[in-house]
């Protein structure tokens, strides 16, 4: 099938024109077109360009770039023969009697406040100070037609060309920037959305005409670029930059964005309007059956197939420890639009645990970069068990620098991928060592809870340990209040609050493991109301001597009750754990950081293996940012306290990441995640 072609052989874009099915019109461009020679059997089409400028409805619009095709006037005939450039320049403007103009004031003079379809008519190039009949010019473009503009005119001060009129003009190029008999350029057709209001500004129904320009649009604002953006966004491919991600959101009515769209902003008559949606993500379709003038509104900006705001979306609910079901309810009981849960883990699989991993090691060889200046480090290791729904899979072992209470490392093993689940702290443990052995940061010491395994193979690795004081104050603590529940040991519970102080006060307070364990007996004596002591490294109590005034508090020699206390307290296991109790650091920051750690990934939740580990990671983010926070507030005297808490940095630059650079190339990110080794699921017997 050959393509359509202009009789005359006409090239390049053009609307063709099939011969009109209307008897008469139809005899007419025979007549015209082949004279007394036989028409072809053929199908002929003609092209615009035999055809005057007024012989179109809507030739306006299509110059603005707002219809895709001309229309023709019913009884419209060809009247340019044969070559284009030649016909035109032999032919005559058709004039119109005078008393059809109304020529109440020019286009170039002040006007007051006037219509949409006002300003549109002083958008086109046909704007002009002098206006002359001689057949030797030509129009450079004509203005809407008054029958399509008179619905809605509002202005009386505005000249507006009459139908059958091809009336010659010359146009300054000083004030439209086209040359006369120059066609402008078509402006493109509005596919993506319209520029939105500036902040703070009130719509106008009626507003002020700007000074005509090539930069002008009719229907909608000028463009005014950001000042970090040097091109507006106006592709449809849209480009993931800081504008979008930073961009304030709103929640807006299905019915309010709907009334946008009922009427022609050219015609003012309704439009057919279209929805689509894709979660967050909706598009409204505008065409107008009278007028041909159509666009295509979207909500937020479109990478290949990925709408931008459901993306962020899903990393807004990622990075900040969130759960995806408990937001899907709440935006279902507003009818609030949303994606669903497999484009949710989707997006986690492809972008967002990527970018997680990324930036975790990015830190993470910073944060040692800069530790390895300071010499020998103090760190602490603690376990946390029970992961994945209470099934005891996977542990998750943290060292952390204690001097600065960061996290430097987090180990996630499973326990099928070991010998047991006995042996999960010792080989995570073991792989957190190596890792700060390979990027060569000495550890001084190393502060742990008392785990046997844990310490045999610390003493095997030549690594000085101690251990953690709130973890034996906390199993002492357990064994003195089962001990006071007993009828004849009522008096433990009043001493209670002093042991767990004396635990502490005899690890700070000493320097070495002799001297812990002389005041740690000291106890015994002091709950006698004897303060003199046997040991030479402890011989009399650090307290001031007073005279007691109610001798039923003090344990009597040879009870019950004492009998068993003193049997508890001083247990050789009790002892020796006094004895290496860390008397410097303390990993109270670990138990603070597994607190944080069940919001990120709580314990009633199945989370995969990365999907763990990336909340992990997330976790010692916001954990290390929180330190320094409060690092830099405690050195700062501020005379006015902070009223709300700041927006976490590390979700900022996570969202910078993922959409300047993870998005963009996604498969060197992904590949950097899949070097991560994952054990095999444990299947059920």
């Amino acid at each position: 099938m050959s393509p359509k072609k202009c009789i005359f052989g006409c090239e390049g874009k053009l609307n063709l024109f099939a011969l009109p099915k209307e008897e008469r019109i139809r005899q007419q461009w025979i007549q015209y077109l082949f004279s007394d020679q036989r028409p072809p059997k053929a199908t002929v089409y003609v092209c615009s360009r035999h055809f005057s400028e007024d012989s179109f409805v809507n030739k306006a619009q299509y110059d603005a770039g707002f219809s895709a095709r001309l229309l023709l006037k019913d009884g419209a005939l060809p009247f340019i023969h044969g070559d284009v450039e030649e016909s035109k320049a032999a032919a005559s403007p058709v004039l119109l009697p005078l008393t059809r103009f109304r020529n109440t004031a020019c286009q170039t003079d002040p006007e007051p406040k006037v219509s949409v379809a006002t300003q549109f008519c002083h958008y086109m190039v046909s704007v002009g100070t002098q206006t002359s009949y001689s057949p030797s010019t030509r129009c450079a473009a004509t203005q809407l037609s008054y029958n399509t503009l008179k619905q809605h005119v509002r202005s009386k001060a505005t000249q507006a060309s009459v139908s059958h009129c091809n009336v010659g003009t010359v146009t300054t190029q000083s004030e439209t920037g086209i040359q006369p008999g120059v066609r402008p350029a078509k402006r493109p057709r509005l596919e993506m959305k319209e520029e939105e209001e500036e902040e703070g500004e009130e719509p106008e129904e009626e507003t002020d005409l700007p000074e005509a320009s090539d930069q002008y649009d009719p229907i909608c604002e000028p463009y005014e670029p950001d000042e970090s953006s040097s091109e507006p966004p106006d592709s449809r491919e849209a480009e993931a930059t800081p504008s979008h991600y930073n961009d304030p959101k709103y929640i807006v009515f299905e019915s309010c964005l709907r009334d946008l769209f009922l009427t022609c902003p050219v015609c003012g008559l309704s439009c057919e309007v279209r929805r689509g949606r894709m979660g967050t993500f909706v598009y409204f379709s505008q065409l107008c059956p009278s007028c041909d003038y159509s666009r295509k509104w979207e909500s937020q900006p479109v990478a290949g197939s990925t709408p931008l705001g459901n993306l962020q979306m899903s990393a807004a609910i990622y990075f900040t420890g969130g759960s995806f079901s408990q937001v899907e309810k709440v935006c279902r009981a507003m009818n609030l639009q949303v994606f669903q849960s497999d484009t949710f883990r989707r997006h986690a699989r492809m972008f967002l645990e990527p970018a997680i991993n990324h930036k975790w090691k990015r830190d993470q060889q910073v944060r040692m970069e800069r530790l390895r200046g300071e010499g020998s480090v103090a760190v602490g290791g603690r376990m946390r068990a029970d992961l994945l729904g209470h099934c005891g899979k996977l542990g998750s072992y943290t060292l952390m620098h204690l001097n600065s209470s960061s996290v430097i490392d987090i180990q996630l093993i499973q326990s099928a991928g070991v010998s047991g689940s006995s042996h999960v702290e010792t080989e995570a443990l073991r792989r957190g060592l190596d890792l700060l052995q390979v990027n060569r940061l000495s550890v001084d010491h190393i502060v742990t809870d008392r785990r046997t395994r844990v310490q045999k193979y610390l003493r095997e690795r030549n690594v000085r340990h101690y251990y953690n004081i709130q973890h034996l104050e906390k199993g002492l603590s357990r064994k003195l209040k089962k001990l006071a529940k007993s009828k004849e040991c009522l008096l433990v519970r009043r001493w209670l609050p002093s042991i767990r102080n004396h635990v502490y006060w005899s690890a700070t307070t000493s320097t070495s493991a002799p001297e812990k364990v002389a005041k740690w007996k000291s106890l015994v004596n002091h709950i006698q109301n004897v303060h003199t002591h046997d040991d030479p490294l402890f011989p009399t109590c650090a307290h001031p001597n007073r005279v007691s005034v109610d001798p039923s508090k003090w344990f009597q020699p040879d009870s019950v009750a004492l009998h068993k206390l003193k049997k508890l307290l001083l247990n050789k296991r009790i002892l020796t754990d006094v004895g290496k109790l860390s008397h410097d650091h303390q990993a109270s920051s670990l138990e603070r950081f597994h607190r944080l750690v069940r919001h990120f990934a709580p314990k009633n939740v199945a989370f995969p293996f990365i999907g763990v580990l990336c909340r992990l990671y997330l976790a010692a983010m916001h954990f290390n940012e929180d330190a320094e926070r409060h690092k830099e507030r405690s050195s700062e005297v501020t005379a006015k306290p902070q009223q709300s808490e700041p927006k976490p940095k590390y979700v900022s630059e996570l969202m910078k990441l993922l959409f300047e650079e993870v998005f963009k190339e996604p498969s060197t990110y992904v590949d950097e995640l899949k070097r991560i080794p994952v054990p095999d699921d444990l299947r059920p017997v």
